[in-house]
């Protein structure tokens, strides 16, 4: 079993939330991986979140998502790339399967959201299901994956926070919600106890102007050096160039909305240079006359520029 130092972790900088790289069949294509990790190492990125949203996670069956981890960790091993696995399931079982595995390929944390068909109506039920899963990687870093578009699950985070103790090796929070009050609030825990990611790639200034540090974007991808300006702009009090940057967030994020989100992302990767397959079902990918739609729309925005 390999570990990493749990105390001494911090996700940190950009963290990239890869696509799950398929053939046209639907199958696994594993060989993609090493060229997505050295895309995001190039690009200034400091780790990769896997078999999350932008993963396909929950459409994988969980033999699928190991041998996707696993890849991860083969081709991070060593490297500068730390390693998030996503192990959330409404199978409290399959979600503690995953935190072993995890833990046993030598990944840097494990991440869970919550169950989401018969979802925990209380914070207290929520740290009830989420305890034995942090607990079978007691020797990861836990961050519960707070994404109530995808979920449903609208419980105060502030409230979890106050209850994470109970789970020894809980870590923070990956916070992919517009909510920028309650990210403040969740900030501010204790004096900043918690490790709080900002999920929300288009409204990434905003929270930076809240103290946010560490990131998981699914557009760090393909446009990370856009984001990497922003920071850089933020800090040096360049606030007309960090607008810039973030204007051309919001213009991409649109683009992929109007034509689905991850569909459109795996499009964009492919048009990047990296071919991530088309996504499975029950998401279907572009169709030839969408891509051409949505490389007109980049084309308009600059993208092919400013996303180097």
């Amino acid at each position: 079993m390999l570990c990493h130092p749990m105390n001494d972790f911090e996700l940190g900088g950009l963290i990239a939330a890869p696509f799950t790289p398929f053939t046209k069949d639907g199958e696994l294509n594993l060989d993609a991986i090493e060229k997505q990790a050295s895309r995001l190492v190039e690009t200034g990125v400091k780790g990769a979140f896997v078999c999350g949203t932008t993963g396909e996670g929950l459409s994988m069956s969980t033999e699928q998502r190991m041998r996707v981890a696993q890849r991860w960790a083969e081709v991070c091993r060593g490297g500068s790339l730390k390693l998030i696995v996503h192990v959330g399931h409404n199978s409290q079982t399959d979600a503690i399967a995953l935190a072993v595995h995890a833990q046993k390929i030598g990944a840097h944390a494990v991440s869970a959201l919550p169950p989401f068909f018969f979802k925990p109506g209380r914070v207290d039920h929520l740290v009830s299901f989420l305890c034995p899963v942090a607990g079978a990687a007691p020797e990861l870093p836990f961050y519960f994956y707070h994404i109530p578009s995808m979920t449903g699950v609208t419980l105060s985070m502030y409230e979890l926070l106050q209850s994470a103790a109970k789970i020894p090796n809980f870590r923070g929070i990956k916070f992919t919600h517009g909510d920028l009050m309650e990210f403040e609030r969740c900030k501010r825990f204790e004096n900043g106890r918690y490790e709080i990611a900002w999920g929300v790639d288009e409204m990434l200034l905003g929270a930076l102007a809240l103290g946010a540090t560490p990131a998981v974007g699914s557009t760090y991808n393909y446009a990370a050096p856009n984001y990497t300006r922003m920071i850089t702009a933020f800090k040096a009090g360049d606030v007309t160039t960090a607008r810039t940057c973030a204007a051309r967030s919001v213009d991409l994020v649109s683009i992929l909305l109007r034509h689905g989100g991850l569909r459109t992302g795996k499009a964009l990767m492919s048009l990047s240079g990296i071919d991530c397959g088309p996504t499975i079902s029950p998401v279907e990918p572009l169709s030839s006359d969408e891509i051409s739609s949505v490389r007109q729309s980049l084309e308009e925005i600059g993208f092919f520029e400013w996303r180097k």
